[in-house]
């Protein structure tokens, strides 16, 4: 497993459990460690993200399973006999079988101060944390996720009466404008220069002509990039869109290597990559259990 989060660490704990050996290589940088909750994950809600990993971790290492941190730099096939696993900063590693969760990075838009805040108060998933600021004077950021952040605007209407949207570098379409302010969203338009933040929280949205438009959270819609050149490197195919193409298990088109999680489905939240990576690991015990079958029948006294 490449990845130790829900999607790897429920594929591995599946694995372990069928009494597999599995090792999970994790680089140990969590997209979500910049949050402080979980939420959206049944039993689960209100945990800290690093919480959740570590029972996951220790549930995995109660099947005797091993976790390596290191960082995966690439996949390569060993003909028939699976693939080495070539690791910085822990050792190489052979594998009948490998599935991929790394995830993927999020691109904000160049706004000073909203990196810093990201996962704070400046977020980009209201099913994930919009309960926790409804009601709250919230700011929609355009930015080059254009889609997403249309979207996002209409959305985040839901937990909150007062919505200012800010296109900054969208140009909104009159039919877009129309839509948005039935929905009682109020447009400011004008390039966006910054976040006001004091005491440590944020407290607007500064535009270049210097006004400050009086904001409590602000959502923005990233640019999604999936961390995915272990896949493509190796020879997994993609889809138009680009991103690996899977089947529903997760299997790419190299025999022997699934992704899961936001690798390769970037709207999945954690309860939905840990479904994905559960599915994996059945489908490569599968695989696997076939292979043993195979090798079995070849060993036997009437095929000799």
């Amino acid at each position: 497993m490449i990845g130790g989060g829900a999607a790897g660490l429920s594929a591995a704990t599946v694995l372990a459990r069928a009494r597999r050996k599995v090792t999970v290589i994790d680089a140990c940088e969590p997209r979500n460690a910049p949050a402080q909750h979980v939420h959206g994950f049944l039993s689960r809600d209100g945990m800290a993200p690093a919480q959740m990993l570590a029972i996951g971790r220790d549930e995995f290492a109660g099947y005797d399973g091993r976790v390596v941190q290191a960082r995966a730099t690439a996949i390569e096939q060993l003909g028939d006999r699976g693939f080495v696993v070539r690791c910085d900063g822990g050792p190489d590693l052979t594998a009948r079988g490998v599935v991929v969760a790394t995830g993927l990075r999020d691109e904000l838009p160049e706004i000073p101060d909203l990196r810093e805040r990201w996962g704070v108060d400046v977020l980009h998933c209201p099913y994930c944390h919009g309960y926790e600021v409804r009601d709250m004077p919230l700011a929609v950021l355009g930015g080059d996720n254009r889609p997403f952040t249309m979207h996002q605007a209409s959305l985040v209407r839901q937990w909150s009466s007062d919505v200012v949207f800010f296109p900054n570098r969208i140009t909104l379409a009159a039919e877009e404008r129309t839509r948005l302010t039935a929905r009682g969203i109020r447009i400011v338009e004008g390039a966006v220069a910054g976040l006001v933040v004091k005491e440590h929280q944020l407290s607007g949205v500064e535009l270049a002509d210097g006004q400050i438009v009086p904001r409590s959270v602000a959502f923005v819609g990233p640019r999604f990039v999936p961390c995915d050149d272990l896949l493509t490197e190796l020879g997994c195919a993609t889809g138009e869109d680009r991103w690996v193409s899977t089947d529903p298990t997760g299997h790419t088109s190299v025999t022997g290597v699934w992704a899961v999680g936001n690798v390769v489905d970037s709207p999945a939240q954690l309860i939905n990559a840990a479904s994905a990576g559960t599915k994996a690991g059945i489908a490569l015990n599968h695989f696997l259990l076939e292979q043993d079958v195979q090798t079995a029948v070849a060993a036997s006294p009437r095929h000799r």
